[in-house]
């Protein structure tokens, strides 16, 4: 079954989500509203000395303070596919001729599941929503170009503080929804375009 397909179940992922589409990387929500999405960098505050973090924290405030718009600041803690990433050494070992890197990926597979074993290994990500919620017959070309003016700022906002921030691709933002409320899937059917061009509905969750 496709993980995109239609649903009509009171309480499938496309009813509560409410995706419209997403189109040239902006995600469509209903009733003219518009969402950017970017992933940001971290930086280690604790790492910092005292003076870099008063610095730090003295540029986030400007930085909040030169927003010409509210942002949405989402931090996302998932589990890490350890089998998956596994999987890929067991890959490379068989294409691998020589025996000593053969032993190598050997010992370092092995190192991995003895460290994860009965712990779990998470990873941490960071991303800034940019909205723009237009009047009733708002152009999209319009609304998009708020959002790119927006996401420049927001960018540059970011170096500033040492930290990279890259806009998500159209395809990104659907993984990132169907991760959410199909993590199960996620995992054993990863989202791509050939999935999107099979459902033809890039758009739905």
């Amino acid at each position: 079954m496709s993980p995109f397909r239609r649903s009509n179940t009171k309480g499938s992922a496309r009813t509560q989500v409410g995706i419209k589409e997403v189109r040239d990387n902006v995600l469509v929500l209903p009733g003219n509203r518009y969402r950017s999405v970017l992933e940001a960098g971290s930086v280690n505050f604790e790492l910092q000395s005292e003076a870099e973090q008063d610095a730090l924290v003295d540029g986030y405030q400007s930085f909040l303070n030169s927003l010409t718009s509210p942002v949405q600041i989402l931090v996302r803690t998932r589990e890490l596919d350890v089998d998956r990433y596994l999987e890929g050494f067991r890959s490379s070992r068989e294409d691998e001729p020589l025996e000593i890197y053969r032993k190598q990926l050997d010992n370092y597979g092995a190192f991995i599941r003895k460290l994860v074993a009965g712990n779990k290994i998470l990873s941490r990500k960071f991303y800034v929503i940019i909205p723009c919620d237009g009047q009733a017959g708002a152009d999209f070309a319009q609304a998009k170009e708020q959002i790119m003016l927006e996401q420049e700022i927001l960018i540059k906002g970011l170096e500033k503080l040492g930290m990279t921030a890259r806009p998500l691709s159209g395809l990104e933002i659907l993984d990132l929804f169907y991760s959410f409320y199909r993590p199960d899937s996620a995992k054993t059917q990863p989202l791509s375009e050939a999935i999107l061009s099979q459902t033809h509905e890039t758009a739905c969750i």
